[in-house]
Parts: C-alpha cells; sequence; structure tokens
C-alpha cells in the first residue's frame, strides 16, 4: 500500500504517512499511524472501507480520540478519523440532524443559541456525537439514550442502515455500536424548547462543576474506570490510598481518583501499567472487579 493508491479514491491532502497519534488523542498518547486519513464526506467513508476490503488492509475508525489510549508502537494500516460535520436544526420542533463527527461542545453552542434546550448535560463531555453515542456517554443524571432519537450507520461492507434508539440497546457506557464493526454517520436528536438564559446558566455550572472536581489542567481520556453496579469505583481507588500514585509520567489525578492523567510525559505502557496496578489493589482491598472505560487501541 501506497501513498498513490489511497490517493486514487481521496484526496492526498486528507492522508498523512506516519501521523503521531499522540495528536488525536485527549491523552496526547500514542506512536504513529501508519496512515491516517481525514474523513469528511458518506462516499470517502465507503470508497475507503472498499479499498481497506480490496487489499485486506486493517481500518481503525476514530472520531475525537477523548476516550482513546494508543498503544506506543501506533497503528497499522489506515486510521480513518471521521469529521462528518453536517448539522441541521429544526428550531420549531427542537429536532437535530448531526453528523457523527461534530462535537458535542459545539452542537451545545448551537442549541443555546437556538434557544433549544435538553443537551447541556453533554457541553463539558470533550468527545463527538458518534463517539458519544457509541459508548451512551453521559453526565449529570443524562445519557445520550434520553436525547437520541434515530441513528444512522455504514457497516464494513458499505451498507447504510438506520435504526432507532430502542434497536440502538443503550446501556451504562453501551450500546451496539460498542461491540460491533458500525460505523456511525449522522444522529437524529429530539431535544426541547427552552429559555436560553437557563440553559446558559446550566452550562457554566457544569463547566464550573468539571473545572472544580476534575483534573481538565492535564491531558487524560476523562474518567478511566466505569462506575460499579453497587460501588462508586473512584471512591474505591480513594480508599486504597491510591490518588497522585505514579507510574512513569502517569498518575492517578489527586483532585479526582477516578482519572488517570498524562502528568509528565506518560507513554501508553506508563497507563496500562498503573490501570492494571489500580485494579489489583482495589481487588485486593474489596474484592471489587473494576473495568476501564476508556478504550485501548
Amino acid at each position: 500500500m501506497n501513498i498513490s493508491e489511497i490517493g486514487q479514491i481521496i484526496s492526498k491532502e486528507k492522508i498523512y504517512i506516519n501521523e503521531p497519534m499522540s495528536k488525536y488523542t485527549s491523552f496526547k498518547i500514542g506512536g504513529p499511524a501508519e496512515y491516517l486519513i481525514k474523513v469528511q464526506t458518506i462516499k470517502e467513508l465507503k470508497n475507503i472501507l472498499k479499498f481497506a476490503k480490496e487489499k485486506n488492509i486493517k481500518l481503525t475508525v476514530i472520531g475525537n480520540g477523548s476516550n482513546l489510549l494508543v498503544s506506543d508502537e501506533g497503528i497499522k494500516g489506515i486510521v480513518a478519523k471521521i469529521e462528518i460535520n453536517t448539522l441541521e436544526i429544526d428550531t420549531e420542533n427542537a429536532r437535530v440532524n448531526v453528523g457523527s463527527g461534530v462535537k458535542l461542545g459545539l452542537l451545545a453552542q448551537k442549541c443555546l443559541k437556538r434557544g433549544i434546550a435538553g443537551f447541556e448535560f453533554a457541553s463539558g463531555i470533550p468527545g463527538t456525537i458518534g463517539g458519544a453515542i457509541r459508548m451512551n456517554a453521559g453526565a449529570h443524571g443524562k445519557e445520550m439514550k434520553d436525547v437520541v432519537q434515530s441513528i444512522e450507520y455504514i457497516d464494513r461492507d458499505g451498507e447504510i442502515h438506520k435504526i432507532t434508539n430502542e434497536q440502538a440497546k443503550f446501556e451504562y457506557r453501551n450500546s451496539i455500536f460498542s461491540y460491533n464493526d458500525y460505523i456511525i454517520t449522522n444522529v437524529e436528536i429530539q431535544l426541547e424548547k427552552g429559555n436560553m438564559d437557563k440553559i446558559k446558566n446550566k452550562m457554566e455550572e457544569y463547566a464550573e462543576y468539571r473545572k472544580e472536581k476534575q483534573p481538565i489542567e492535564y491531558p487524560s481520556a476523562g474518567s478511566t474506570f466505569k462506575r460499579g453496579t453497587d460501588f462508586i469505583t473512584a471512591k474505591l481507588i480513594d480508599e486504597c490510598g491510591l490518588k497522585g500514585y505514579q507510574i512513569g509520567g502517569a498518575q492517578i489525578s489527586e483532585k479526582h481518583a477516578g482519572f488517570i492523567i498524562n502528568k509528565d510525559n506518560a507513554t501508553s505502557e506508563d497507563v496500562k501499567k498503573l490501570i492494571e496496578y489500580t485494579k489489583k489493589e482495589v481487588y485486593n482491598k474489596f474484592g471489587k472487579i473494576i473495568e476501564e472505560e476508556i478504550q485501548i487501541i
């Protein structure tokens, strides 16, 4: 595989060779992608899927990289970064049609300007619509499942499908997209008309909460671990005395024990070792198995 081959299916200015993945993850960690391609249309995505299938090339799909830990060795084959940024807002019916590459914060701001309420909870989540749907992202007592009407996606054969909220089988930090090789392209969201000042106040309140409670001053992939069915994971980690514990450049945040941060040029290996150490300590002290919320590639 070479750039001239890929250049036949997508313009060369969208293709990056041996591109450091640390530039595309909120952790600021990760070795090079053999080929990274910025995908802005469904046609481009279909072309890449077809090309990868015909050439038997590994294809990895990412959004904003805000929930990813990429290995220090990088990623072989093609990394498709989804930047499908279409956006239509029906103010009258408070309905939004949005491309999967649109960032949650941007959509929240657009809704605010139209006086549309119900998306404030997602305003501080640093991901794209596609990534948020995939993991049913949430904050402040609401999740994506509470606002999504329908989802359009492409399978690895290039076929387009549309499913309802119910068919997406949303659960805590999970959906059918967590387990399948489907690529979300477009989402329909139902919100409600609201008061601009109230929406703005709520977004500011959530931003202040995030600033106060979360270590946003350091690179991270958000909350590292899922909460337990009958326990709060961060509380158990804290009770193990692990706040501030560091392996290499990776540290369990002193501000919030549920976050592993890139404190000082951490490697992917540093983070992985710290995750395993944390899981072991929590199990040894409380007999509880904790699971990562982040995706490791």
